[in-house]
């Protein structure tokens, strides 16, 4: 049975970043600026791993500019992903101190507070974020509600905000493949089914959506369904743990899953 785990949240930067989270819209004023400049260099460094630089490049947009708000926000982006959770907090709570109504502020610091293990403080921020009718992405922030009650077993307002997700962007890879993870989660198998393939529409499969297809389609009695997902997830990902468990299972005389 799968399990809501903090993996399955956008644990790393470049996904936060990209895609569950978000950068604050830059502030007009200071567009351009070098602190503009240095926030880029920091979001860049995130993106690839190098934290402790990002910091550095943040700190200095902040000492040109010690009220921007979405320095504040990415700085407390980078200092979460150091384990600092003390900085990160200061610094997201200056950012919307500085910018109470950003949205992208607020759709950060819910997801920092759901992993911080605080939904419902999390959950206002999300509301917040989506209630702003100036929001470019209301999506990324109903996904991040969805995942947040999810991890903390509200099933029906985990369906509920993935589903106001999908409302926006029928397409949304997250989405897709975590109301699959619900429904299986919830024993709806075909709509589960209905979910996945919905995602490997628009998204490339992964050793989790693969192990879920395995799942699935084992639930189902499909087993040439399951033999396909199980060739490709050994063949494509060997190395991986979902391939590993999959292979140890087999020669058990087993279900690995």
């Amino acid at each position: 049975m799968i399990a809501y785990k903090s993996a399955w949240f956008c644990s790393t930067v470049l996904i936060i970043l990209a895609g569950c989270a978000s950068t604050p819209v830059k502030d007009q004023e200071a567009e351009g600026s070098p602190a503009d400049i240095y926030i880029q260099l920091g979001v860049a460094h995130m993106q690839e791993g190098n934290y402790e630089t990002a910091v550095v490049k943040l700190q200095k947009a902040l000492a040109i500019d010690p009220k921007y708000p979405s320095a504040h926000s990415v700085l407390g982006l980078a200092y979460s992903q150091l384990g600092n959770k003390s900085r990160a907090e200061q610094h997201f709570k200056e950012a919307l101190a500085l910018a109470p109504n950003d949205s992208g502020i607020l759709n950060n610091y819910g997801q920092f507070l759901c992993q911080l293990g605080r939904p419902q403080e999390a959950e206002q921020m999300f509301t917040k974020a989506v209630q702003n009718p100036l929001y470019a992405a209301p999506e990324k922030a109903h996904t991040n509600a969805g995942l947040c009650a999810a991890r903390n077993k509200d099933f029906a307002r985990a369906e509920q905000h993935l589903q106001e997700a999908l409302r926006i962007n029928r397409r949304l890879p997250i989405a897709l493949l975590e109301l699959a993870k619900l429904s299986y989660q919830l024993k709806r198998y075909l709509p589960a089914r209905d979910y996945l393939e919905r995602y490997t529409g628009v998204a490339p499969h992964t050793p989790q959506s693969l192990q879920l297809g395995i799942q699935i389609e084992r639930e189902l009695g499909n087993d040439n369904a399951v033999e396909s997902y199980s060739q490709i997830l050994k063949s494509k990902f060997p190395r991986s743990n979902e391939s590993r468990q999959f292979m140890e299972g087999e020669e058990n005389g087993q279900f690995a899953y």
